[in-house]
C-alpha cells in the first residue's frame, strides 16, 4: 500500500491521513516534510514485512520529526514545565526533537496511543528495550530513500533481512560517528548501544 491511499481505520488520530499530513506540511520545511513522507511509507513497508500494525507505524513514521525546526526556546521550556531530567538541557534539537518532541505531538496533534508516542521518543536515541514498532520508525528514519551516507546500503539490506540486525548496525553506526567526530553521546544512547550490539553477532 501507498502512505496517499492510507485510510486510517484504527482511531489513532483525530483526523483522516490528508489533515494529518497538512499539519506536518504547515510544521516543516518542504524539505523535511518530503522526508516524513518518505519514512512513513518505508515504516509502512517494514512494518508489511514484521508483522507490525501498519497503521500505527505509518503514523509514526509520519510525525516522528514533527518538532523537528521548533524553536530551542519551546524544548527547554518543555523540559522545564515537565520536569525532565536537566541533564537534558546540555544537548540539542538532535535530541531533543524526540525524547521532548514526542510531548508535542501528544499534546497539539492529540495523539495518545503510548506505542506510537514511544516510537517519536525513541526515534533518534533509541531504547534498550524497543519494541518492534519502535525498532520500525528507528530504522525507517534511517534508511528511506532519500538516504545518502557511507553504510546506508548495507543498512537497507541488513534491516531487510532482520530488523533487529539493523537496528544493532544503525546503533553502532552512531555511535562511532559521534566519538569519530567528538560530539557530546547522550547517555540513552550508550544503554541502547550496550543492550543492541553486543549480542547482536552483527561485523
Amino acid at each position: 500500500m501507498k502512505n496517499d491511499q492510507l485510510i486510517y481505520q484504527g482511531h489513532f488520530v483525530p483526523y483522516t491521513h490528508d489533515e494529518l499530513v497538512g499539519k506536518l506540511r504547515a510544521a516543516l520545511s518542504d524539505h523535511r516534510f518530503q522526508h516524513c513522507l518518505r519514512v512513513e511509507q518505508t515504516a509502512m513497508d517494514l512494518a508489511e514485512q514484521n508483522g507490525v500494525d501498519v497503521e500505527k507505524a505509518a503514523i509514526g513514521g509520519l510525525v516522528h520529526d514533527y518538532a523537528k525546526q521548533r524553536p530551542d526556546d519551546d524544548f527547554i521550556q518543555a523540559i522545564k514545565d515537565y520536569q525532565l531530567d536537566p541533564e537534558l538541557l546540555n544537548y540539542g534539537n538532535a535530541i531533543w526533537h524526540g525524547v521532548v518532541g514526542w510531548l508535542f505531538v501528544k499534546n497539539e496533534l492529540q495523539i495518545t496511543d503510548i506505542d506510537i508516542l514511544n516510537a517519536v521518543r525513541y526515534h533518534t536515541v533509541g531504547h534498550q528495550y524497543m519494541t518492534p514498532l519502535e525498532q520500525i520508525v528507528y530504522m525507517a528514519d534511517y534508511i528511506e530513500p532519500g538516504r545518502d551516507f557511507p553504510g546506508v546500503d548495507e543498512a537497507r539490506k541488513m534491516t531487510k533481512n532482520n530488523l533487529q540486525d539493523g537496528v544493532a548496525y544503525q546503533t553502532k553506526q552512531t555511535l562511532g560517528y559521534l566519538v569519530a567526530h567528538n560530539k557530546p553521546v547522550f547517555p540513552q544512547t550508550i544503554m541502547t548501544y550496550n543492550s543492541w550490539v553486543p549480542s547482536s553477532g552483527i561485523d
